[in-house]
């Protein structure tokens, strides 16, 4: 079972420190990502007018004619198959109801993305490391004030029990092999591939009885970013 706590110089116990695999081979970010495909700036605009224009259910003819465009000149914008003009660009903008800005949003604004191939997670060292517990990092959130740490867990053959963990925010987890009984707080809950459980972090938990193994499940911690 991951847990979010991580070791501070400043000793603080519990708090969730920020995820540090960014620099290890098996994440990929950004613009570092094979094949990022990014999107010129005409198909950027284009697939920003179709949204806007399905967003408020109009059709393409009720739009082009509204702009004083033919169909298939919108057509073309909205393919990313042509360079429109501003003054074409102002014109849809007045029949769509929206700023010219809209349209550039997309290009403009970074959207932070990490990239895993399959069996090049990178493994973490957690508590219940010695106890036979494999934790494989799958990703890391790069900004904002929230922190999502997916984890594939894998427990061994020789893995034993260990229902202690705790830490601040919330946790998912999805059994994917094996059984076992995991506990929360004061329950306990038998989960067996395609079970889920989503729960308060802060209260002790972890695997308390390994009745099928190996076994691996999927764990996502949750956390405001410090």
């Amino acid at each position: 079972m991951a847990t979010a706590t991580r070791t501070r110089k400043s000793g603080r116990a519990g708090k969730a420190a920020p995820a540090t695999a960014a620099a290890s081979p098996g994440l990929t970010t950004g613009s570092n990502a094979p094949n990022s495909g990014a999107l010129s700036l005409e198909a950027s605009i284009g697939r920003k007018a179709r949204t806007i224009r399905q967003r408020l259910q109009l059709t393409a003819s009720e739009v082009a004619a509204e702009a004083g465009l033919s169909t298939g000149m919108l057509s073309k914008i909205e393919n990313g198959g042509t360079s429109p003009s501003l003054s074409t660009l102002q014109a849809l903008a007045r029949a769509l109801n929206v700023p010219l800005t809209s349209f550039f949003a997309d290009f403009e604004e970074r959207r932070d993305c990490s990239y895993v191939r399959a069996g090049q997670g990178v493994a973490i060292e957690r508590r219940g490391t010695k106890s036979g517990h494999r934790y494989e990092l799958l990703g890391h959130s790069l900004s904002g004030d929230i922190v999502v740490e997916p984890y594939l867990i894998t427990l061994t053959e020789d893995a034993e029990p260990y229902a202690l963990f705790q830490h601040e925010g919330v946790e998912f987890l999805y059994m994917l092999t094996g059984k076992l009984v995991y506990r929360h707080a004061d329950k306990l809950y038998p989960m067996e591939p395609g079970d889920a459980l989503f729960f308060d972090a802060g209260a002790p938990h972890g695997p308390e009885e390994l009745i099928e193994r190996p076994m691996t499940y999927l764990s996502i911690i949750i956390y405001p970013r410090s």
